[in-house]
């Protein structure tokens, strides 16, 4: 069965995520994402308070922009929060809003070389392993958690490029789709994922994360058939962000409307 979350935007102000975390999981649905959007919210302490205030359901970070964050960081923070949660955690890493990342001074000149070495770091941390590396930006010398996940959480990847998605089959357990990523376009990219998967040997379908997008006052049989265009596709996990009468991500308490919905949606199953 495809899960089904909601998207709790950082045009959200912070205050507002405890009603929306509580609401998700009432209303039964099975995720609730989180953005870490420059310069609003940090996705890492907005996923660790979602989760002490729940009790089942998973929730996702996507994504991390890894020009932003150091691997061991991340992977520390990763672990903290499979253990404290554990199997409740889905994080989510990506090369991030260039622009914002070169506000900041981080901008990558070859983002898709960062995010290899940051994935295949990222991933052998999270596994216990000890690392060292000397790339191009990913440097560790000797590095190993104290307190790796008992089991590792899905990796996943944000992508849109075929190059992007090529690396999140090779290397991530799955890909995040972007809200502006059509059906269509999630059918062809899940292809790409599939056969770089194939081609590296590895085993098992991949995770597939579609997000996309609804007004806060769609019917529920409205989000049913936009839940299953994105099955149909080949997401696993579909969640929603709600839109507010300018198309824009909610601002305010309607999206516990939109959550209402979903939650109809779940339940019909």
């Amino acid at each position: 069965m495809t899960s089904i979350g909601v998207i709790s935007p950082p045009d959200q102000p912070p205050e507002l995520l405890r009603g929306v975390a509580v609401a998700t999981e009432e209303a039964g649905l099975d995720e609730l994402w989180l953005w870490e959007d420059c310069f609003a919210e940090s996705g890492v302490a907005a996923a660790a308070a979602a989760l002490g205030w729940t009790q089942r359901i998973a929730v996702g970070i996507g994504l991390m922009p890894v020009p932003l964050r150091n691997v061991a960081l991340t992977a520390m923070e990763i672990a903290t929060l499979s253990r404290l949660f554990p199997g409740r955690i889905l994080p989510g890493i990506g090369h991030g809003v260039l622009e914002w990342m070169g506000q900041v001074g981080v901008r990558a000149e070859s983002p898709l070389t960062l995010l290899r070495e940051y994935t295949t770091a990222l991933r052998s941390l999270l596994d216990g392993e000890t690392v060292t590396t000397d790339g191009r930006y990913v440097r560790l010398d000797d590095v190993r958690l104290t307190w790796p996940p008992a089991a590792r959480p899905p990796l996943l990847v944000g992508a849109v490029r075929p190059k992007t998605l090529a690396l999140a089959g090779e290397l991530g357990d799955g890909v995040i789709f972007t809200g502006d990523t059509s059906p269509d376009q999630v059918a062809d990219g899940v292809r790409v994922v599939r056969e770089a998967r194939e081609r590296a040997g590895r085993a098992g379908a991949p995770d597939v994360v579609a997000f996309t997008a609804a007004p806060v006052g769609s019917r529920a049989e409205t989000l049913a058939a936009l839940v299953r265009e994105h099955a149909d596709a080949g997401a696993t996990r579909v969640t929603v962000c709600g839109l507010d009468d300018e198309g824009r991500p909610v601002s305010d308490e309607r999206i516990l409307d939109l959550v209402g919905a979903l939650g109809e949606v779940r339940a019909a199953g």
